[in-house]
C-alpha cells in the first residue's frame, strides 16, 4: 500500500507526435497505468507535454521523463524554436545530473525519434535518410554493453521489437561517446545481402539517460488490432506488400517478440528510475 505522506511520484511523458494520429502514447499511457496499479497503486501522477505543436517541456521538478516517436524528419527541424527549447531542456537535465549535490538524479528514456534528436544533441554519430523504410517486427541483437544493460535485464539476444522509421543513427563517434560516459547498447540484424552499415538501435547516453530506436513500448495486442483495421492494413499493403502486414501479424502473437520487450524495458526502467527515489 502507498504510504499517504510519501509524494506521488511525477511522470512526464514528452509527446513529440506533432497532433498526428498514433499508437505510440496511447501504448505509452497503458504500460504506465499498468505499472503504476501494480507498483505505486493512487501514487503516480502523468503528465503530458505537446514539445512540438505547443513547445510544452516540463519542469526538472517531475521525478521521470519519457520522451516519445514522432513523425518527420529529426534533421529538418534543426535550428527551429521547439527543437531548440528541448535540447535546452536536456542540457539543463544534464546540469542538474552533473552537480555532486543535486538528488535524486533525472532519468530520462528516449524513443525512436527522440532517440535520433538525443544522438544529434550529443554529436554521436551520423543520423541520416534510410535507403528504404524499416517497418514490422524485428530482431535486435545486443552488445557486451547491453547484456549488462540492467534495463534490458531478462532480454534474450536476439530480442524483438517494432521498428518504425525512415532514419538512423550509424558511424557511431566512439571517443565523443565515452566523453560523456555512454555506450552503444544494440545494434539491428545482420543484413549481409546488403552493403549498409548496421544502424544502432539503443544507446546509453549517459549514466541517466538511455535511448532506444525501436518502440519498447508497443503492445501485441493493440497493435494487432491497429494492423487490422481496414484502413491501416490497406497502408501497410501499399507502402510494404501483403506478405509484410501477414508477417507482422503473425509475430505480433509471439509471447516471446514484442510482449516480451513490452513487458521487460519499459517496466524495468520505471522501477530503476522509482527506485533511485527512495
Amino acid at each position: 500500500m502507498i504510504n499517504p505522506l510519501q509524494p506521488k511520484l511525477q511522470i512526464a511523458i514528452l509527446d513529440l507526435y506533432e497532433g498526428v494520429a498514433n499508437e505510440g502514447m496511447r501504448c505509452l499511457r497503458e504500460l504506465i497505468a499498468e505499472w503504476a496499479a501494480t507498483t505505486r497503486p493512487g501514487g503516480v501522477e502523468v503528465s503530458e507535454f505537446d514539445v512540438r505543436q505547443k513547445m510544452e517541456l516540463p519542469s526538472i521538478d517531475h521525478d521521470i521523463f519519457i520522451s516519445s516517436g514522432g513523425p518527420g524528419s529529426p534533421l529538418e527541424s534543426e535550428g527551429s524554436e521547439w527543437e531548440t527549447r528541448y535540447f535546452n531542456w536536456i542540457g539543463e537535465l544534464d546540469k542538474w545530473n552533473a552537480g555532486a549535490t543535486n538528488f535524486p538524479k533525472k532519468q530520462v528514456l528516449f524513443i525512436c525519434h527522440s532517440f535520433q534528436l538525443a544522438a544529434r544533441y550529443y554529436q554521436i554519430g551520423n543520423v541520416c535518410k534510410r535507403n528504404s523504410t524499416a517497418f514490422g517486427v524485428f530482431p535486435i541483437h545486443m552488445l557486451e554493453e547491453g547484456k549488462n544493460e540492467p534495463v534490458f535485464e531478462g532480454l534474450k539476444d536476439p530480442f524483438y521489437s517494432v521498428d518504425s522509421r525512415d532514419y538512423q543513427l550509424i558511424e557511431p563517434n566512439h571517443a565523443r561517446l565515452r566523453t560523456i560516459g555512454g555506450s552503444i547498447l544494440a545494434i539491428e540484424k545482420n543484413r549481409p545481402h546488403v552493403p549498409y552499415e548496421r544502424a544502432i538501435m539503443a544507446i546509453r547516453f549517459t549514466p541517466y539517460f538511455l535511448g532506444t530506436q525501436f518502440h519498447p513500448e508497443a503492445d501485441s495486442t493493440g497493435m494487432a488490432m491497429y494492423l487490422q483495421r481496414a484502413d491501416k492494413k490497406q497502408t501497410v499493403i501499399e507502402n510494404h506488400g501483403e506478405a509484410k502486414w501477414k508477417s507482422m501479424v503473425e509475430q505480433l502473437q509471439d509471447p516471446e517478440k514484442i510482449r516480451w520487450t513490452h513487458d521487460h524495458v519499459l517496466p524495468i526502467f520505471l522501477n530503476r528510475a522509482a527506485n533511485t527515489l527512495l
